[in-house]
């Protein structure tokens, strides 16, 4: 072999020798892609409407439906919802939160006929327009079901249980036919609560979800204070409350959940 020759052959070996730590030293430190992790709790807020029912109004006077009846049972009108919470969201299907919402005061109003006397058919017909405002807090623990991603749409499904404290206020009956009437002061009672929801979240950044939402809320019952008349010396035999009876509602919702 030439001197040339054997010259070459080291300098190819010794190439080869240095290639083998480089090659070797990529397999062993691979490139590190790093992932950006998000802990499982959110913020969460929302403003909605209510859309709201009862199951009649009650008071002592009503007992005889002989002597008493209604022209109209009476609504609420529609309100003003507005809501915070904090959640965590324990993997890719199911979340928590508590809630707390306050329910904005809304009017209600309804018309009874009655026989003044007592004694039906006689044509001694009168009746009480009656109005009222109600409003609550409610405060929820809830749990969902999300039911898989689909082009960054998420639906899901829950339910929640709590308390709502109830307020019912402004409550008057007013007689045109007689010019009488009576009113009742405001007041307040906790009452067991529990919702059923449904709604999509939107992706709209890694941390940020936007939520539309229904829930069918049952908020217990609301009542008034003892009830008067407007002129003392006509006063209630047996001064009782007047009692909203099963409030529920079906509510719509926009809000934001936030994860941190």
């Amino acid at each position: 072999m030439s001197t040339f020759t054997k010259h070459a052959v080291m300098g190819a070996a010794l190439l080869c020798l240095g290639a083998v730590p480089a090659y070797s030293a990529d397999i062993q430190d691979p490139q590190v892609v790093e992932v950006q992790q998000f802990g499982g709790w959110y913020l969460r807020g929302d403003i909605g409407m209510s859309n709201q029912q009862f199951d009649g109004l009650d008071y002592v006077g009503f007992a005889d439906p002989a002597v008493h009846g209604w022209h109209d049972e009476g609504d609420f009108d529609a309100g003003i919802t507005g809501q915070i919470g904090v959640g965590y969201q324990f993997n890719d299907w199911f979340r928590a939160d508590v809630t707390g919402q306050y329910r904005g005061k809304t009017e209600f109003s309804a018309l009874d006929f009655y026989d003044t006397d007592g004694i039906p058919d006689n044509g001694d017909e009168a009746t009480n327009e009656y109005h009222a405002k109600k409003s609550e807090w409610l405060f929820l623990a809830n749990a969902y079901t999300d039911l898989g991603t689909y082009a960054g749409l998420t639906p899901y499904v829950g339910a929640g249980i709590g308390a709502s404290r109830n307020t019912i206020s402004n409550f008057t009956d007013n007689n045109a036919i007689t010019g009488g009437g009576g009113f009742a002061g405001s007041d307040s009672q906790w009452e067991f609560a529990w919702a059923l929801h449904a709604g999509v979240g939107i992706k709209a950044t890694d941390r940020m979800t936007i939520d539309l939402g229904y829930s069918y809320l049952d908020l217990g019952d609301g009542q008034t204070a003892n009830a008067s008349n407007f002129i003392p010396s006509q006063t209630r035999p047996n001064p009782e409350p007047f009692k909203f009876k099963d409030i529920t509602s079906h509510d719509f919702k926009v809000g934001v959940r936030y994860a941190f």
